[in-house]
């Protein structure tokens, strides 16, 4: 193995850590929260890392972005209000827009430095939605936006860096933001959030407690959970919803993806439906058995 050349290493678990060869660093910096590398490779082309942690990269991060939006989306009959918190490099914003049924989605993402790095240097995975016309674009915390708008939203999407401690995040995973958010959804509206890593490592970390304090919220919720390459492992996700789901039996996805959606998709169908919602048994035994509620005075954290 040639190690010459400039490697990213990341850990991705106290004991463990991966090396990536970075082929170029198109910018390294500091902002007022965090620190931002964007950086090319010839495996995963250009790469968001923030504080030190891969957040999408050009090769997967439609895995990343169809699971996290299009699941939730069709659980509503007709999402004309979208709420995103978060979600810097444009990509949920872009599914989002996507969908013909979206009159309007506000998105608010508290560094304005890293939405406006990501226009420059990551265009594959905003592909100009930050320009649509149905786009309101805000740069404060979520939380405190949730708190003080009156507006109400079909779904609530969370594309939130990890709950790590001192992160600018920590407090978006708690039953409390939790109540803040429901309050904001509108009658049959849907919440889904990123949550966190779902391998056999490390499943434990947030997915289960994340999954746990919605679920002590909301009367209906399920998790999925897909392999993300460029996060070396599972990836966890959570939908809320006071309402029944839908039946999603592949034919039904199928079809709605084809009605309701203005391209194709990559990655997401009927039959990845079915396989990102089949949890292996690790997980729903870990599902079921976790009592930990997240809690603003409590918060749990990824390691």
């Amino acid at each position: 193995m040639d190690m010459s050349g400039n490697w990213f290493i990341e850990a991705v678990h106290p004991d463990l850590s991966v090396m990536l060869k970075v082929r170029q660093v198109h910018y390294s910096g500091q902002t007022a929260y965090q620190k931002v590398e964007v950086l090319d490779s010839e495996l995963f082309g250009r790469s968001l890392v923030l504080d030190g942690k891969t957040q999408s990269t050009e090769r997967d991060e439609h895995i990343y972005h169809e699971t996290l939006v299009h699941p939730a989306m069709l659980c509503h009959p007709d999402p004309k209000q979208v709420f995103i918190g978060g979600g810097g490099e444009g990509g949920t914003l872009r599914e989002v827009l996507a969908h013909r049924s979206v009159e309007r989605a506000t998105m608010i993402d508290l560094d304005q430095e890293v939405v406006e790095l990501c226009r420059k240097y990551l265009p594959n995975h905003h592909q100009g939605s930050f320009d649509d016309p149905r786009t309101t674009l805000v740069h404060e915390d979520a939380r405190g936006y949730l708190e003080n708008t009156s507006d109400s939203y079909d779904a609530i999407i969370l594309d939130l860096v990890d709950p790590l401690e001192g992160g600018t995040a920590a407090l978006l995973y708690t039953q409390e933001f939790y109540s803040i958010a429901k309050a904001r959804l509108n009658p049959g509206g849907v919440l889904v959030t990123q949550s966190g890593p779902a391998g056999l490592l490390n499943f434990t970390e947030c997915f289960t407690t994340i999954f746990n304090t919605l679920g002590a919220l909301f009367a209906h919720t399920k998790a999925a959970q897909v392999h993300i390459p460029a996060f070396q492992t599972l990836w966890g996700f959570t939908i809320a919803s006071d309402t029944p789901f839908p039946q999603d039996s592949e034919e039904i996805i199928d079809a709605e993806v084809a009605r309701r959606l203005s391209k194709p998709l990559k990655y997401y169908d009927g039959e990845s439906h079915r396989n990102m919602f089949a949890l292996p048994k690790y997980q729903r035994d870990g599902l079921k058995s976790e009592k930990r509620i997240n809690r603003d005075a409590d918060p749990v954290f990824m390691l």
